[in-house]
């Protein structure tokens, strides 16, 4: 089977415009997660972790006839293709976008036409930010719900393995805003505090906004020493906006992966968690590592950091999980503090370090959807 190599990444959040600030943040146990208090977007404070009001996360200049969702995917995307030797204008090079709500807050802002419809379409910018970088092929989307940075790259490897494509520039991006932040509020999903994964007092989500790339390839050559080893998806077919109860399918999810990796749980040295601080989601994912035989692997959970970052999750967590494997690093979980699951994990409270070999990176979303992909330090000639 066609070996998976992940070449170049970047990450643009409040932490850092590069994939190296923001793991060194995390390393300092620097949250981005802060108290917001913007009556333009609720009228009443709430944290998340935002870009500060003006903030130019896009170093040369922003693009114009661009929002800043496009802009977000442009940065993210320059950093990755200008540290690796893949062009985008190779035809076996293909573009893939994921997000949950892409131009969405443009309902905030916009007269409602036909236009504006189009406008906020993610085919639109999908095409926009294609043409910036001159890709030749059609752009692929993905587009479900908070796995959509993991099927994203499982899409990639996939494409690349039917012989279609030999690269591809895997971005995610989403901002945040009144229509976002609302939609969470309606659910009485938003805490009222920084998160707390996995924690006995968890009641709830801190949103966050950010973008981050990930480049893959089928030559070794473009690899910087992590191959994606084994991917799989799986659906609860529960509850629209309610997890399992049980955990089996995200199991299932993570039993394929690792399967498809060659791996047992034995060989998982962490685990990157969706731990979304939710109650009912964390007591899902605890139940499932469990049900994998996972539950005594060093597990952490990145939203007490970067806050529920939605379709750029899975991507910007992928990025720092490979950044903890070659650096034999496991980021804390911040905010966690006594355990509040009924099948107890190995929640990591300090900075681990430790040689790493393989990580098992977990998602779940809105429509039972789960995901689970397997990062492993490449030891091949």
């Amino acid at each position: 089977m066609t070996a998976i190599y992940i070449g170049s990444d970047n990450i643009v959040s409040p932490l850092g415009l590069t994939t190296a600030e923001n793991f060194s943040r995390l390393t300092e146990n620097i949250p981005g997660v802060k108290e917001q208090d913007d009556a333009a977007m609720s009228e009443q404070p709430f944290y998340a972790a935002l870009f500060e009001k003006g903030q130019d996360f896009v170093q040369n200049g922003q693009q114009a006839g661009l929002s800043r969702f496009e802009n977000l995917l442009i940065t993210s995307i320059s950093d990755a293709l200008a540290k690796s030797n893949i062009d985008a204008s190779d035809k076996k090079t293909v573009l893939i976008i994921s997000s949950t709500k892409g131009n969405i807050g443009l309902l905030e802002t916009e007269p409602y036409t036909k236009e504006l419809q189009t406008r906020i379409s993610l085919n639109t910018s999908a095409k926009l930010v294609a043409e910036h970088f001159g890709f030749i092929n059609k752009p692929v989307i993905v587009s479900n719900a908070c796995i959509s940075g993991l099927l994203a790259i499982l899409t990639g490897m996939r494409l690349i393995r039917s012989g279609q494509f030999e690269h591809a520039v895997i971005a995610g991006a989403d901002v945040i805003t009144k229509f976002v932040l609302s939609g969470f509020q309606s659910f009485q999903a938003i805490s009222s505090s920084p998160c707390k994964p996995f924690d006995a007092a968890r009641n709830g989500i801190n949103l966050g906004e950010g973008a981050a790339t990930v480049i893959i390839s089928s030559h070794k050559n473009n690899s910087c020493g992590i191959k994606v080893s084994g991917g799989s998806v799986s659906n609860d077919a529960n509850h629209i906006s309610g997890p399992s109860r049980t955990g089996e399918e995200l199991k299932l999810a993570i039993s394929n992966a690792m399967h498809a990796a060659g791996l047992s749980s034995a060989d998982i040295d962490f685990i990157s968690a969706h731990g979304t601080a939710t109650v009912y989601n964390d007591e899902m994912e605890a139940k499932a590592l469990t049900l994998a035989g996972l539950q005594s692997v060093p597990v952490n959970s990145l939203k007490g950091y970067y806050g529920h970052t939605l379709g750029a999750a899975g991507l910007i967590e992928s990025v720092i999980a490979i950044r903890s494997l070659k650096e034999n690093m496991v980021v804390p979980t911040l905010g966690f503090e006594t355990m509040g699951v009924t099948q107890p994990v190995n929640v990591c409270t300090t900075l681990l370090q430790k040689p790493l070999n393989n990580c098992l990176k977990t998602a779940s979303g809105f429509g039972g959807c789960n995901a689970a992909m397997i990062f492993s330090k490449d030891y091949s000639d």
